[in-house]
């Protein structure tokens, strides 16, 4: 019986601490409750809207449903205007565009009172902006045979050009819209089939899709010198999504996944352009993303996923590998958890976080060396008070509450969070290659899933190269239309396709020809 009361204080202690378990298990449902109610049933402006209002004007990329609209296409810059919201194009039309002059004559010349000629003492000019929809035509290819009366030669003919598909009826800009019009702009094939039939053109969808099985042929080298010229660079982004295929044989759908490699120095004026690469593979697994970086050294600018991490080992016969993590996934934890809390703490917590970008936003663009040395000072002591944050809060929460879920993965990659301190190289998040797995999303809704595994490839091939000529300001079909029809003609041959990627890319009007004198 002398033991009776420690063994109640001990349960007792035993019994409040299970409670406390329990009460937040229930406290992370009812968020994620609240999370789903509302992704379902709030408003638009709730939806991903920011969180402080201090930080509704920083461009955080994570919170951003598309990537930010380029500038006007006006030759003029536009005035400063203290209203943002308005993006009208007031003004001249961009003068590169073909003017067709409309003159409009009065019905008379002649004076009303005197019967006089009248001269002219001026005009007036208004614009309005004209489009002509796509025109189908048939070219036809006409090759004279000649042969000599006076003795029995041969007969003498010009060879016919090489087409991308031997025998096919259509011409090399004629595939390239189609691949275009499906990987820059996700319009797929069958509705791109019923589009050729409201202009009296019947082809089936299944042709469509082998012009754009053949594309990717044709290109995959240029791929491969795409990826390759990504894996030379310092410093690359890499992350993953999924990729419905059609399995052969069985009519079932298996869930595959697109690898995306992308390079964008323009942070900080680098050397490397931008560009994407998306590689095909049957799994997310360690094994896989090893086998895609066999021969990469440098930094790796990733998400947490696991699997980046077992290629940080010691002996890497290609070289090290360190892996910056991304501040935007961090910073993403505690903005959904605060959306369901509203807790003064999350608040805390997200307005050290917009300490950090509002510094990034006034560094970017400079260079490399300024980057560094403005994180330095700056920004080093707001992740010091990050972390200091994240120790004394951590020890006074629940173990299985969301929060302390969120602080241990702070902890976990705090080494990769705080490495953009040490070199101004580095970004302080991933978000370029997570808005480049947005266009395989938008493809992925439109067209639900790939025919088969070489559909699959090819979708790679023909969306790496157009979304990269998109990122450098091209437009994708003018770009391709000029490549294919250099590739197929053998103008450039597999040892010259570096200047046809996206950056090194230049009209064919401005390309000097080569054993020509200049």
């Amino acid at each position: 019986m002398t033991d009776a009361p420690e063994n109640l204080a001990k349960a007792l202690e035993v019994m409040t601490f299970r409670v406390a378990e329990l009460e937040a298990e229930l406290e992370a449902k009812s968020r994620l409750l609240n999370t789903y109610k509302a992704m379902l049933f709030g408003r638009r402006s709730e939806k991903a809207r920011i969180v402080l209002d201090e930080q509704g004007c920083l461009d955080l990329g994570d919170l951003s449903a598309i990537a930010p609209a380029p500038p006007a296409a006006n030759d003029d810059p536009a005035p400063k205007a203290a209203n943002r919201k308005s993006r009208r194009n007031i003004g001249a039309l961009p003068k590169h565009l073909p003017r067709i002059i409309n003159v409009i004559e009065p019905d008379s010349t002649q004076c009303a009172c005197c019967q006089c000629a009248m001269h002219k003492i001026g005009e007036d000019v208004s614009e309005a902006l004209d489009i002509v929809p796509a025109i189908l035509r048939v070219i036809a290819t006409v090759r004279p045979k000649y042969a000599c009366r006076a003795c029995e030669g041969g007969i003498v003919q010009a060879p016919a050009p090489r087409r991308m598909i031997e025998g096919s009826m259509v011409t090399t800009s004629f595939i390239a819209w189609v691949v275009s019009q499906r990987f820059a702009w996700y319009l797929p094939v069958y509705r791109q089939a019923q589009m050729l039939s409201g202009h009296g053109l019947q082809i089936d969808r299944s042709t469509l899709s082998r012009m754009v099985k053949r594309a990717a042929w044709w290109l995959d080298g240029l791929f491969d010198r795409q990826l390759r010229f990504i894996h030379s660079h310092h410093r690359i982004y890499v992350d993953e999504t999924r990729m419905p295929v059609l399995e052969a044989g069985r009519g079932q759908v298996r869930i595959d996944q697109f690898w995306a490699h992308g390079i964008d120095d323009r942070s900080w004026n680098g050397p490397a352009p931008p560009a994407v690469c998306y590689i095909y593979a049957s799994s997310r697994s360690r094994l896989e993303i090893t086998k895609q970086l066999a021969s990469y050294k440098g930094v790796l600018q990733v998400d947490g996923y696991t699997a980046y991490k077992h290629l940080v080992m010691p002996g890497r016969e290609a070289g090290p590998i360190q892996l910056a993590f991304c501040l935007a996934h961090l910073r993403r934890r505690f903005v959904d958890l605060h959306k369901s809390t509203k807790s003064p703490l999350t608040e805390q917590f997200i307005a050290l976080f917009g300490q950090v970008y509002r510094i990034e936003a006034d560094i970017r663009g400079t260079s490399a060396e300024h980057r560094r040395s403005v994180r330095q000072e700056q920004s080093r002591p707001v992740m010091e008070e990050l972390k200091a944050l994240c120790d004394a809060t951590l020890p006074r929460l629940s173990a299985k509450s969301q929060l302390a879920e969120h602080i241990r993965y702070a902890h976990d990659h705090w080494h990769g969070l705080t490495l953009f301190l040490e070199d101004g190289r580095i970004d302080v998040d991933s978000n370029m290659i997570e808005r480049q797995m947005r266009p395989v999303a938008i493809g992925r809704r439109n067209s639900l899933f790939a025919g088969n595994e070489g559909g699959a490839r090819s979708w790679a091939v023909l969306a790496s190269l157009l979304q990269t000529a998109k990122l450098n300001g091209l437009d994708p079909f003018t770009w391709l239309d000029d490549v294919l029809t250099r590739i197929v003609s053998g103008e450039v041959k597999n040892n010259d396709l570096d200047q046809l990627l996206a950056w090194n890319w230049k009209p064919a009007a401005q390309t000097p020809q080569i054993g020509m004198a200049a």
